[in-house]
């Protein structure tokens, strides 16, 4: 891997039984990597530990809820024990409601902030309390343009992702002010094409969607590892999507709030009435025992994007730089004749 990257032997992705931890997991184990794969449900689990096998790499698949401390602590010995020092983690685990704020239960909210927001926080802790002694190492946070714009019906997980950026933002002055060698990033994400829009509890009246453009969680994939080559840029934005949403926010937040009370609720729903009687992952996996892979992709193949140029450009700042300058030199040149 290049730059920071080339050091990397055992990566920890959590999340990693479906979308975008999937596929991040597969990336990374056609580099050679040893890969810790966290998630609750094991029929996703033992896939994705054979897509890592099929790829040439070491998996180490380990059933953890990642909003308890204490599992995440024990996830954390078996990974240096059996695969040896931790040099990257990626945080991605996430579950979350699709509702109305005053339809969620307490409870609900309470446990989607427990497991998005403290299974960050959970493993950044166990990954620090490695890292830290040695000196090194990286965390990738996967964030979202909805860790900076706010949106209807999903008020827990816009509440988790904005608790990340201001606990990640802290995390960094401190190891800033200790002069760490080790690097925290964040890859804010845009909608992506995953399972989760069949797996999360939703009370909305129909079958949730993402808000397009959707990209295939292969092009986020792509933007976390690029993160983890170069981890010492603060952030990356996936997306022009992701892009124009954040800085929409900065400049006109007061009209994106009347923009998205008008559009948002058609928007993140499809015309297919919801099963409300299906079964949801917010307490317990539905790739259990009896359940099925669920894979990376979800149902919007047809709609999703497979490549996006925006997040090659952000990747590769320099080459795109170079290019524009060479552009530029080239038009100078050719007015001058």
């Amino acid at each position: 891997m290049a730059g920071h990257g080339r050091n990397i032997r055992v990566a920890v992705v959590t999340g990693a039984s479906a979308g975008v931890g999937r596929a991040t997991a597969r990336l990374l184990a056609r580099r050679g990597i040893a890969i810790a794969l966290l998630a609750r449900g094991r029929v996703g689990l033992d896939a994705a530990a054979e897509e890592v096998r099929a790829a040439g790499s070491r998996p180490l698949p380990i059933e953890v809820d990642m909003a308890d401390y204490d599992q995440v602590v024990a996830a954390g010995r078996r990974i240096e024990a059996e695969l040896g020092p931790t040099d990257l983690w990626i945080n991605d685990a996430f579950s979350s409601v699709f509702a109305p704020f005053q339809e969620t239960r307490p409870e609900e909210f309470r446990r989607a902030m427990e497991v998005t927001y403290l299974g960050y926080v959970h493993g950044t802790r166990v990954a620090l309390s490695y890292m830290t002694s040695r000196n090194r190492g990286t965390i990738v946070q996967v964030g979202s343009a909805l860790a900076y714009r706010g949106i209807p019906l999903q008020a827990a997980y816009c509440g988790a992702k904005h608790a990340i950026v201001g606990f990640t933002e802290s995390l960094r002055c401190e190891l800033l002010h200790e002069g760490s060698q080790v690097q925290v990033t964040m890859v804010h994400l845009p909608a992506v094409n995953t399972p989760q829009f069949d797996w999360l509890l939703s009370r909305l009246p129909r079958h949730a969607e993402p808000v397009p453009p959707i990209y295939e969680p292969e092009v986020a994939a792509r933007a976390i590892v690029g993160a983890a080559d170069r981890p010492r840029r603060r952030e990356y934005w996936v997306g022009a999507s992701t892009v124009l949403t954040i800085l929409a926010n900065r400049v006109v937040p007061g009209l994106l709030d009347r923009y998205l009370a008008r559009t948002g609720y058609k928007s993140q729903q499809t015309a297919r009435p919801a099963d409300h009687d299906r079964p949801n992952n917010l307490w317990h996996p539905l790739d259990g025992p009896g359940g099925h892979d669920y894979g990376a992709r979800g149902e919007f193949t047809g709609r999703s994007h497979s490549h996006s140029p925006q997040a090659w450009l952000s990747r590769h700042r320099l080459v795109a730089a170079a290019g524009l300058a060479a552009t530029a030199a080239g038009v100078t040149a050719w007015r001058r004749h």
